[in-house]
């Protein structure tokens, strides 16, 4: 993980940097493009802003080619990446509740096909297996918009580890 940069750094970054750590937010070209295009940025919450919005205005294809660098909620993922923090929730010695978020990783994919997205930073592993199973009873083309408010709302955590001031 990067050191967070302050404003005026990123602002000065060389573009192919800055496009870097924007893959690393979401690896989505199209966002990228578009939040790299609106540089300079204002301020923090305006790019914090932008990049929620992009997100939000992404079409359902778009979200799904978003969903490729995503691992699954539970799934082992590398010591000390991003993935792994983002999911420090999930307490990799319960195996009973690993097998159940595995299951139901596997139900959300069978019925929506695609993999089941979630803002997971500060929630527990029973949390997140409720929102799973609860998310199963939602209709296809009401998923997919959440999806993409859980995309936006893991690209602003991000971002905000990414920017300070």
């Amino acid at each position: 993980m990067r050191q967070p940069l302050m404003m005026t750094q990123l602002n000065e970054l060389p573009e192919q940097d800055w496009r870097a750590v924007l893959r690393e937010v979401v690896g989505l070209p199209a966002w990228i493009e578009a939040v790299a295009a609106a540089r300079p940025y204002a301020d923090r919450p305006t790019l914090l802003a932008l990049a929620e919005r992009e997100v939000l205005a992404l079409r359902p294809d778009q979200v799904r080619a978003a969903l490729a660098d995503h691992p699954r909620i539970g799934a082992a993922t590398a010591p000390g990446s991003r993935p792994a923090g983002e999911q420090s929730g999930v307490d990799r010695a319960d195996a009973e509740l690993l097998e159940r978020l595995r299951a139901g990783n596997l139900a959300y994919e069978a019925r929506f096909g695609l993999i089941y997205l979630v803002c997971a930073a500060g929630r527990t592993g029973p949390e997140l297996l409720a929102d799973l199973t609860a998310r199963l009873d939602n209709a296809p083309e009401d998923e997919i918009l959440v999806t993409r408010g859980e995309l936006a709302a893991i690209a602003r955590k991000r971002l905000e580890g990414t920017v300070i001031a």
